[in-house]
């Protein structure tokens, strides 16, 4: 997602504003392209609401689906820009073998458990608060966990408009 103000993602064709916020939503264009047609968005704030309200109307399946569209936590993958950045700024690019051999195992537990990978808005995080989050969350309900990965979701979503337009 480019920086932009307000005005200019209002005035975006549909194709070019769902290019940039395609991914707002991990690979998830379909989120962008849902909201698209109700321009002019008043505010960020307006933006961010009318995004989140499509991912919680979505069914189930479509939810875990975006789910599973965020990469592992410390992995070393392909993924977005913006999930470059977020566990970058987290130091998770800079795990030792130890650490990295740590969030491996918890990422394989966690995804075995739920089904999705371990989700966490990590902008400032570091490595340790990470695992420990990891390690609890990989004992909660799966249907507590579900929602708690989807209101991760939305807090990664909301930091990365905040980046992108300025208003």
């Amino acid at each position: 997602m480019v920086e932009c103000t307000l005005e200019q993602c209002n005035r975006m064709d549909a194709e070019m504003f769902v290019e940039e916020f395609g991914d707002v939503y991990e690979s998830s264009p379909w989120v962008a392209e849902r909201v698209v047609g109700e321009r002019p968005f008043e505010s960020a704030s307006a933006l961010r609401q009318a995004m989140q309200s499509v991912v919680d109307s979505a069914s189930t399946d479509r939810q875990r689906e975006l789910l599973r569209a965020h990469p592992d936590l410390g992995a070393q993958t392909e993924m977005t820009d913006a999930s470059v950045a977020e566990q970058e700024s987290a130091g998770l690019d800079q795990l030792s073998k130890a650490q990295y051999e740590r969030f491996q195992r918890l990422n394989d537990r966690y995804r075995n458990r739920f089904g999705f990978p371990f989700i966490m808005a990590v902008r400032d995080a570091d490595p340790d608060t990470i695992e420990s989050a990891m390690a609890d969350r990989v004992e909660n309900d799966p249907t507590e966990e579900f929602q708690t990965a989807l209101e991760q979701v939305h807090t990664i979503a909301k930091l990365r408009l905040e980046t992108g337009i300025t208003e």
